[in-house]
């Protein structure tokens, strides 16, 4: 397979200043009365034409990728048409794709259409790349009215442009790869990667390895954390899913040492679950995407250690304010989606691992078109 240049109709010709543009996207942000300068992640509402500053990169949209948590929540208020109509209407008024309730976004897939002569991201017009930066800070209109999308999976196909700027990420797509099985990917490729170092720096900091816990360790950001802390040398991987078809799905791989079917909801009922099994985590990686993790996630973490929160879901100050409540002397840490050599790293891992290949082929296959 080859990139592939996708011919989309120009941009009107119409061209914006010359200066005035930011790196962060500032001169995107719309301000509404009353309302105080933000950057484009925090603003309300962002200006999404496609004409560009010199520093920007106009992208041909051809995949949205919603995150877990926006879809899930998505998905439980509206069904069929009606959440097609949502989406639609949150990047109508936003100028983005951002969830007013999760406050997150998710990434896409496109072909590079347009490069200011000042952008320095190194792409070119026909890259196909997948955007490393949220949706909910990236400037998107939509022009197909997603009649594609039935709603019955996060990954939307999709006709319209996004807006990159001179501090966004974006990869250019492996000639190797499905570029949806890419996309699935990039989408998590933050949680390895931070994982990774995470786990090197105990060996380091302690001279021993970690235990590991992966709460969600079927799903995608929590294979492939399983994997990263595998490679990073940790000492014992216990996975916690929620069903025995997860289960199912981890027990033929050689991911995790053990596999824990539990409620990650349920502080008591995790704990006794993983204390039967293997015993609390040096190092304990939240990948779910339902509220209600983080009490259970610092009982399941020995004193010392470390939690890494990957899930959008997550309240930092129900986990901030739970951790003194249970004199946990346990450090905390947002996963936040970048940590440099993300996206090579999670691919080198979907490569290498027949465990990770196979568990992200599955999700593919069955939603092929």
């Amino acid at each position: 397979m080859h990139n592939a240049h996708v011919t989309r109709p120009r941009a009107a010709a119409a061209t914006p200043p010359a200066t005035g543009a930011s790196p962060f996207g500032l001169h995107r942000v719309i301000l509404g009365p009353g309302e105080r300068p933000a950057l484009p992640q925090a603003a309300r509402r962002l200006d999404d034409r496609p004409e560009i500053w010199p520093d920007e990169v106009r992208v041909c949209v051809e995949t949205l990728n919603l995150d877990a948590a926006s879809y899930r929540q998505l998905r439980g208020s509206y069904a069929g048409s009606a959440l097609r109509q949502a989406v639609l209407d949150i990047v109508g008024e936003r100028g983005k794709m951002q969830n007013p309730v999760t406050g997150s976004g998710g990434m896409l897939i496109g072909t590079v259409d347009e490069v200011g002569p000042e952008s320095p991201l190194g792409l070119r017009p026909g890259d196909r790349v997948a955007t490393l930066v949220s949706l909910s800070l990236t400037p998107l209109r939509i022009t197909d009215g997603l009649a594609r999308w039935d709603g019955e999976d996060e990954r939307i196909p999709a006709e319209g442009h996004a807006i990159l700027f001179g501090r966004s990420i974006a990869a250019v797509l492996p000639d190797d790869l499905d570029p949806e099985l890419a996309l699935m990917v990039m989408d998590v490729c933050g949680a390895p990667a931070l994982v990774d170092r995470v786990v090197r720096e105990h060996r380091s900091r302690t001279g021993a390895a970690p235990d590991v816990l992966v709460l969600g360790g079927a799903g995608k950001s929590g294979s492939l954390s399983l994997a990263a802390a595998r490679r990073a040398g940790a000492a014992h991987l216990t996975a916690v899913v929620p069903v025995q078809v997860e289960a199912d799905l981890l027990s033929g791989t050689t991911l995790a040492d053990d596999v824990v079917l539990a409620d990650a909801r349920d502080p008591l009922g995790l704990l006794d679950a993983v204390e039967t099994a293997h015993g609390p985590a040096d190092v304990t990686v939240v990948c779910v995407d339902v509220p209600g993790c983080e009490h259970p996630s610092i009982l399941v973490t020995r004193d010392g250690g470390t939690i890494v929160y990957f899930s959008m879901a997550t309240s930092f100050s129900a986990a901030a304010l739970g951790a003194e409540g249970l004199a946990a002397d346990v450090r905390m840490l947002v996963g936040n989606g970048y940590t440099p050599g993300h996206a090579a790293l999670a691919l080198d891992l979907l490569r290498s691992d027949p465990s990770v290949r196979a568990l992200f082929e599955g999700r593919l296959a069955p939603r092929a078109h």
